[in-house]
C-alpha cells in the first residue's frame, strides 16, 4: 500500500435506503424506511441516498420517496439525495427541495436496454436536459455507471468503454461518478485496469467505487481502488441489495465491513462505531434476515 497521510478522509455514501432496499424481497413500511434513515444520520453519514423517484408500479419498495425526503430533518452538513431516472423524477425531487440527485446508465448496451429500456446514448441524451434543469436550480448531480467490469448479458466490458461513458457524464456536469461493479465478479487486477482507463480521463476526486460482494471480492477490490487514489465508496448497511438482472448477485458491500477496513487502516470516516452497529442491528430486526457482514458478526460476539 502506498503511504497514506495520517487520518486521511474517505467519504462513504450510504446507499442502503435506496439501492439496498429496492432489491430486498422483504417488505418494509414507510415509517421503517424513515427510522432506518434517521438511524443512519445518527451514525454520522454525510451522504445518504434516501430513495428513488420512480413509479411505485415498477419499484414498490421506493414508493413515496419524495414524501419521505420531505419528512427528514434537513441539515446542511448531511446530503440527502434522490435517484431521478427522468425529468418527471427530477421535478418530484425539486418539489421537495432536494439539493442532490443521481442519474444512472451503464457501460453495457445490453444492460442499459434491460434496465432502463434504451441505449447508452439515449440515456445520456435524456440526462443532458435533466442536467441543465438541475443546474438551473442549483442542484448537484451524481452519476452512476453500472457493469464496469462484467455484464450478465455481454460478459467482459472493455475498460475504455467505461472511461468513455464516465467522461461523457463528467462533461455533462456530474460532479461525481460512481462506478458500479454490478454483479460482483471482478478481481483486483481487473478493477485496476478500469481505474487506469478512467483516471487517464478524469481526476480521482470525481470518481467513486461501488462494489458488490457476490464472490467475496468487494473488500479486496476496494483495497485496490484505494491504491489507485479513490477516496469515495458506496456501501449498504447490512449488505442490503443485489442486482435483479444478475443471477446469484448478492448485495452491496456491507458498510460495516467497509468501515472496519478504512478505520483500521487509519482513514477517517466520520462515523460513530457504536451508532453504526446499533443501526445495523435495527435494520436486521426489521428485515429478519442474517447480516452478511463479517465485522457485524464479530462485533456482536464480543
Amino acid at each position: 500500500m502506498n503511504a497514506i497521510v495520517d487520518r486521511e478522509r474517505v467519504k462513504i455514501v450510504e446507499v442502503g435506503p435506496r439501492d439496498g432496499l429496492q432489491n430486498e424481497k422483504q417488505p418494509i413500511s414507510f415509517e421503517q424506511r424513515k427510522d432506518f434513515i434517521l438511524d443512519l444520520i445518527q451514525v454520522g453519514f454525510e451522504n445518504i441516498e434516501v430513495g428513488s423517484c420512480v413509479s411505485a408500479k415498477w419499484v414498490p419498495q421506493m414508493a413515496r420517496s419524495d414524501e419521505l425526503f420531505a419528512q427528514l430533518p434537513q441539515n446542511p452538513a448531511v446530503s440527502l439525495s434522490l435517484l431521478t431516472p427522468n425529468l418527471r423524477g427530477l421535478d418530484a425531487a425539486l418539489a421537495v427541495g432536494c439539493q442532490e440527485v443521481a442519474v444512472f446508465t451503464a457501460a453495457s448496451e445490453s444492460f442499459t436496454q434491460k434496465n432502463i429500456n434504451c441505449s447508452i446514448d439515449q440515456s445520456l441524451d435524456t440526462f443532458s436536459e435533466m442536467m441543465q434543469k438541475a443546474q438551473d436550480h442549483g442542484v448537484k448531480v451524481r452519476g452512476y455507471v453500472s457493469c464496469i467490469v462484467d455484464c450478465p448479458y455481454e460478459g467482459a466490458i472493455d475498460p475504455k468503454q467505461v472511461a468513455k461513458v464516465v467522461s461523457r457524464l463528467f462533461d455533462m456536469g456530474c460532479y461525481e461518478i460512481s462506478l458500479g461493479e454490478t454483479i460482483g465478479t471482478a478481481t483486483p487486477d481487473r478493477v485496476k485496469k478500469v481505474w487506469e482507463a478512467c483516471l487517464s480521463e478524469i481526476d480521482p476526486a470525481s470518481l467513486a467505487g461501488h462494489f458488490h460482494n457476490t464472490y467475496g471480492m468487494a473488500i479486496a477490490n476496494i483495497y485496490q481502488s484505494l491504491e489507485q487514489g479513490i477516496r469515495v465508496f458506496d456501501s449498504s448497511l447490512a449488505g442490503l441489495g443485489g442486482c435483479p438482472y444478475a443471477q446469484g448477485a448478492s448485495g452491496n458491500v456491507a458498510t460495516e465491513d467497509l468501515y472496519y477496513l478504512l478505520s483500521r487502516m487509519g482513514f477517517e470516516t466520520g462515523l460513530d462505531e457504536a451508532a453504526l452497529m446499533h443501526a445495523s442491528r435495527n435494520i436486521d430486526q426489521v428485515l429478519q434476515r442474517p447480516n452478511p457482514s463479517n465485522f457485524a458478526k464479530a462485533y456482536r460476539s464480543l
